[in-house]
């Protein structure tokens, strides 16, 4: 009886008669690179699950010898593996085997063009020198990614790409296997630390840069502190809901979808924690939709600024610097507290409500405890 009232009369104003299937949030990337959308490339990306086995060699050159200890370089870099586990929920592990000898590079540091605008080629030039020198020592065929580490001494590699390769060419290739994912650090190590590793990593598994290539008057002016791909030494470097749920370590059964018009309400459990529904997807088109997960001050965001409902909206159009993932700031015209950034305190809070009404999506925050939000979504 009641269901044939509901087909006569309608859900009740604000409800969902269903839930939508979760595959019609899953939105696809079309920018043919690192993004946002579920369809990552795995042809090109290494998949972020189970042991990886990583091979970390140690470089210097002619015109840089090197004077420290490998083992002071890996130090500053090792303890990313355990980071990324904890922040992966026990999903990925680094198993990184290092080389602790020096292995000197056929030219000097400043020959090999370390500066941003690099091309491929002369990165995989820099690659294929580096596994050469070490070669002799170290038996690629055992590694499905290798960590290139050079010493403290070489000034002009001064920052840390990473390295996919491109199908269709010759390629870096020793032990007779091929060399798919590298990471080539530089001195900028010494500043972001051992979370460096969790950034550069996770490109190799298709995430896009959040932080905004054209930095203008703040680089960080996307994300804030709120994902390692975005400022790496932020208040939260936990990786937002979506990035999770894009790289397999929250299942389909965790996200809500709300694609057609109605509501849902959902207990959110906040994302630093592996259990329970993680966020609450709400798209907006083709390629685009506000996301709303919760935020505590737990594992790797136990520097938080402020605790809360996080709303944000996922492009994944988007180019990876262009801002594929963008915060909406719940508290705009307050001043982040000493040591916060901006967007540092965007969650909304219990009572608290974000409304675009151009798109047709509303998100109340209707309680809140220490694990979670209370939320009720609803697309008009």
């Amino acid at each position: 009886m009641f269901t044939a009232l509901l087909l006569l009369l309608g859900a009740p104003p604000g409800v969902a008669a269903t839930r939508d299937a979760v595959s019609a949030c899953a939105l696809h990337g079309t920018t043919g690179w690192t993004d946002e959308g579920h369809d990552t490339d795995y042809s090109v990306f290494q998949r972020p699950a189970g042991t990886l086995k990583v091979g970390m060699i140690f470089v210097d050159f002619p015109d840089a010898p090197a004077t420290e200890s490998p083992a002071d370089d890996s130090a500053q870099l090792t303890p990313g593996a355990d980071w990324l586990w904890n922040a992966s929920h026990g999903k990925v592990w680094l198993a990184i085997s290092q080389n602790p000898r020096w292995v000197r590079m056929p030219h000097n540091s400043t020959d090999y063009g370390f500066a941003r605008g690099l091309t491929h080629e002369t990165h995989e030039a820099y690659v294929r020198d580096a596994v050469a020198a070490a070669d002799p020592y170290v038996d690629f065929a055992q590694y499905d990614m290798v960590y290139v580490v050079p010493t403290r001494n070489a000034a002009a590699i001064s920052f840390t790409p990473t390295y996919t390769y491109e199908p269709g060419t010759a390629g870096v290739v020793a032990d007779g296997r091929l060399v798919r994912w590298a990471v080539t650090f530089g001195q900028d190590m010494w500043h972001w630390g051992y979370k460096l590793l969790g950034h550069e990593t996770a490109h190799t598994f298709g995430l896009p840069d959040l932080y905004a290539f054209d930095a203008g008057s703040d680089a960080h002016r996307f994300v804030g502190g709120w994902d390692v791909m975005g400022l790496i030494s932020g208040a939260g470097p936990q990786y937002f809901a979506w990035e999770s749920w894009k790289l397999g370590w929250t299942d389909d059964s965790q996200v809500l979808c709300r694609a057609s018009a109605g509501s849902d309400t959902a207990y959110l459990t906040a994302v630093e924690y592996g259990s329970g529904t993680k966020m609450a997807v709400v798209p907006t088109g083709p390629t685009t939709a506000y996301v709303v997960e919760s935020r505590r001050a737990v594992q790797p965001d136990t520097g938080l600024c402020s605790t809360g409902a996080l709303v944000y909206k996922v492009d994944t159009s988007a180019q990876s610097g262009y801002g594929p993932i963008q915060v909406v700031d719940a508290k705009p015209s307050a001043t982040p507290a000493g040591g916060c950034r901006p967007l540092d305190d965007a969650p909304f809070w219990a009572g608290e409500s974000f409304n675009d009404s151009s798109a047709g999506v509303r998100i109340d925050v209707l309680g809140a405890d220490g694990y979670g939000e209370r939320v009720r979504v609803t697309k008009s």
